[in-house]
């Protein structure tokens, strides 16, 4: 697919030809996760490189999407400045909000159930009375999948969530969609909604939950694609 018109043309550097990807895990995920090892396997077969920063680092109580937007901005640096992304679900807000702050470093999305309501009222963490006592206890409990128990996450994570508003933020880097039809997390109606809009976008509907677990062979297809990678 080509670059919109007015894009500059990306340099690419690695020895297979083609930039490097960085994998944005989830909300209370890893950079272990199965959808991280199976992509990372096929690009690693094509010897495209995939950098899986860790935003649980230095610990999971301080997340905020102001600190993960300067990690990753450090991982852009250190992987050459030119990049594509691959977010999954809050990673998939996250590089939203990284192509529109960094357009001349990000070349492509590639988002999986991207969480880009995230900042819109309804769309939180938690139902409102729950946000309340978030606000009133300082932090509160999540379970954190990698980990395999509940860890305590500050309100200043949803304080600072509402200043990144994924949904409405202008990018113009070519994006790849794709989107469980049955997800309880992410509403498949406000991705569709997100996408609408841009021309840049393409949306991939699929028959499958948030995790997108029974869809990871036929996403490769497209994803493979889409990087002009060889099948």
């Amino acid at each position: 697919m080509p670059l919109p018109s007015g894009l500059p043309e990306f340099p690419v550097n690695t020895a297979s030809g083609h930039t490097p990807v960085i994998y944005l895990h989830g909300f209370a995920s890893s950079p272990d996760s199965t959808k991280a090892r199976f992509f990372g396997e096929r690009l690693s077969a094509h010897g495209v490189p995939l950098v899986t920063p860790d935003f649980n680092q230095p610990d999971f109580t301080t997340l905020t999407m102001s600190r993960m937007l300067t990690q990753l901005s450090r991982h852009i640096d250190e992987a050459g400045g030119r990049v594509s992304l691959m977010g999954s679900s809050l990673g998939g807000a996250l590089a939203v909000l990284a192509a529109a702050r960094f357009p001349l470093q990000i070349e492509r999305l590639v988002l999986l159930a991207p969480a880009v309501m995230l900042a819109k009222p309804g769309y939180a963490l938690l139902p409102p009375e729950r946000i309340a006592e978030w606000q009133q206890r300082g932090a509160i409990a999540f379970f954190h999948y990698a980990y395999g128990e509940e860890r305590l996450l500050d309100y200043t994570f949803y304080a600072d969530s509402l200043a990144h508003d994924s949904y409405e933020s202008v990018f113009t880097q070519p994006a790849l969609i794709f989107q469980g039809l049955h997800d309880t997390v992410v509403d498949c109606r406000s991705v569709e909604q997100f996408a609408r809009g841009r021309a840049n976008v393409t949306l991939s509907l699929l028959d499958d939950d948030h995790q997108l677990g029974r869809s990871l062979p036929r996403m490769w297809e497209s994803v493979e694609n889409f990087l002009g990678l060889p099948g």
